[in-house]
């Protein structure tokens, strides 16, 4: 068991530092292209930092692990705003954009429900199969589309990064863009792979290694990312990292996967799950519409909503 704990860090360590890199060089290449930095966070920086989770679902629904694919999307939906939001705004109150109050945060609870609608008749036996089939990966993937369809309207919103911004140039964003991916499949497939084995030693269930262990290391870059944008005042940065990475967790992450391959059991998980998903993306919502920012003392309400709900899941 000693190896496969080693190898479970050598995988965190491959997944957080190449989705790092993976940032960094997609940044640079929206950099060089002058797009916004709203849209560089809702998409170059909330699909690098979903990355991780992304390989880790492919590895794990390959592998017939499909509660480690739920519980991941789940717990780093849950850890992205309770856990993220929480500790970077203690750094500084976060601004939040009219257009995010009224656009983004939305889909979000758009997105979220329908995940909940979907794995509640599941859940309280109204149908018979407790699996989330291949229809439903492609539900979840036609509402998405809502998402790309709204990014397409943003790109037409050049007008707030200056190319003098751009610390490295195509070539070595091209590079660094590649070598991030490649440590991160290679990360994810060593997560998954000790996981699912120490889990197995230790008779603890895919549920609570998918909440727990596998959202948390995966969400690393989210933290990262978004406590460094607070930290220099990138706030788009910082709150679209966030709502891009849920809606590209429930999205692609969750729902294409289920598509390609096929449906997935949900097992394990219950209505405590669904209820902080949810409450999770609304009260981010009304905070955010209260007076457009989220404050150090609503950040600690995360952080508190945070502890509650893992202590719940590990009772």
């Amino acid at each position: 068991m000693t190896l496969q704990f080693v190898l479970l860090v050598i995988g965190f360590v491959l997944l957080i530092k190449g989705a790092d890199i993976f940032v960094d060089g997609a940044s640079n290449l929206a950099l060089n292209l002058k797009m916004s930095k709203m849209f560089v966070g809702l998409t170059i920086v909330a699909f690098g930092t979903s990355a991780p989770e992304f390989a880790v679902s492919i590895k794990s629904i390959l592998s017939g692990n499909g509660e480690i694919v739920l519980g991941n999307v789940i717990g780093s939906n849950i850890l992205n705003i309770l856990l993220i939001l929480g500790i970077a705004s203690l750094f500084h109150f976060l601004r939040v954009k009219d257009s995010t109050v009224k656009k983004e945060m939305p889909l979000v609870l758009l997105m979220t429900t329908l995940l909940i609608i979907l794995m509640n008749d599941k859940i309280f036996g109204e149908v018979e199969i407790n699996q989330l089939t291949r229809t439903d990966g492609i539900v979840i993937l036609l509402f998405f589309c809502v998402f790309i369809y709204y990014l397409f309207s943003m790109m037409r919103n050049k007008t707030d990064l200056d190319s003098d911004d751009v610390v490295w140039r195509l070539p070595k964003a091209i590079s660094f863009t590649i070598l991030g991916i490649i440590a991160i499949i290679i990360g994810s497939n060593l997560v998954v792979d000790s996981s699912t084995k120490i889990a197995l030693e230790l008779g603890i269930s895919e549920r609570i290694i998918g909440l727990t262990i596998i959202a948390l290391g995966t969400s690393l870059p989210e933290l990262v990312t978004s406590v460094v944008a607070t930290r220099k005042g990138e706030y788009d940065i910082a709150i679209g990292n966030v709502v891009g990475s849920n809606l590209f967790n429930i999205g692609i992450v969750l729902g294409l996967p289920i598509m390609l391959f096929g449906a997935i059991d949900i097992g394990t998980f219950n209505s405590i799950d669904l209820i902080f998903l949810f409450l999770s993306s609304l009260i981010l919502f009304i905070f955010s519409k209260n007076d457009y920012k989220i404050t150090k003392r609503e950040g600690i309400i995360f952080l508190l909503m945070f502890i509650i709900y893992y202590s719940m899941v590990l009772i």
